[in-house]
C-alpha cells in the first residue's frame, strides 16, 4: 500500500475512534501529494478509507499545497470538486510560499487557508510580517475561509493572529507532537469503545 494512502486510512480510523470531551467526534487533517492525485483514483480511494473507518466526510480535511494546486489545475479543480460533493472539506496548506496565481483561490473550492508558518515566525516583531498576514488574513475573511494561522510558538504571536481573526492556531505554543495516549490525555479525549 502507498504510504498516501496508509497516512489516508490510519488517520481516518484514528479519528473515528477518537472524541471530544463531550462526546463528539473529531475532524482531522490529512496532506495530501502530488503522487496520490496522479494515481487518479484519489476519489475512490478516500471514498473507500471513510467507509472502511465509519468517519463521516464531514470530519475529514484534506490539505493541499499551492503547488499541487499549479501542476494540473483543471484536474484538481475536478477532484476536488468530487471530494466536495462527499462532504470533505479543502485546506490549502502553507499558503504564500508557493508559487501559484492569486486567481487560483477564486478557481479552487476552498473551505480553508493555512498561513504559513515563515511568516507567522518573526510576529509581532516585524513590520513586514505584519503587513503580509494582515493581506492574507483580510483576503481570506473577503473569501470567507476558515483562516488557520501555522507555526505559533508565543503568546505575543497567538493574540496578534487571533486580534486579527485567525479563527485557528496551531504549532509549539500549544503543543509539540505528541504520541497518541499522550494526545488524548492532554486535551481530555478518549476513544471510543
Amino acid at each position: 500500500m502507498p504510504i498516501g494512502e496508509w497516512v489516508l486510512q490510519t488517520a481516518c480510523m484514528e479519528a473515528a475512534q477518537w472524541r471530544a470531551p463531550d462526546g463528539r467526534p473529531i475532524q482531522v487533517g490529512v496532506n495530501l501529494s502530488a503522487l496520490q492525485f496522479s494515481h487518479g483514483d484519489l476519489v475512490a480511494r478516500t471514498r473507500q478509507c471513510l467507509d472502511a473507518s465509519g468517519l463521516s466526510p464531514s470530519n475529514l480535511d484534506l490539505e493541499l499545497t499551492e503547488s499541487l494546486l499549479v501542476e494540473r489545475p483543471d484536474e484538481t479543480i475536478f477532484v476536488l470538486k468530487k471530494l466536495k460533493d462527499m462532504g470533505i472539506s479543502i485546506s490549502m496548506d502553507d499558503f504564500g510560499t508557493g508559487y501559484s496565481s492569486l486567481s487560483y483561490l477564486t478557481k479552487f473550492p476552498l473551505d480553508s487557508l493555512k498561513v504559513d508558518r515563515a511568516f507567522v515566525t518573526d510576529l509581532p516583531d516585524s513590520h513586514d510580517a505584519m503587513v503580509v498576514v494582515r493581506a492574507i488574513v483580510g483576503m481570506a475573511k473577503q473569501l470567507d475561509l476558515h483562516i488557520v494561522a501555522e507555526g505559533i510558538e508565543t503568546q505575543e504571536q497567538m493574540e496578534f493572529l487571533h486580534e486579527l481573526g485567525c479563527h485557528t492556531g496551531q504549532g509549539y505554543f500549544f503543543s509539540k507532537p505528541l504520541p497518541k495516549e499522550e494526545c488524548l490525555r492532554t486535551i481530555g479525549m478518549h476513544a471510543a469503545e
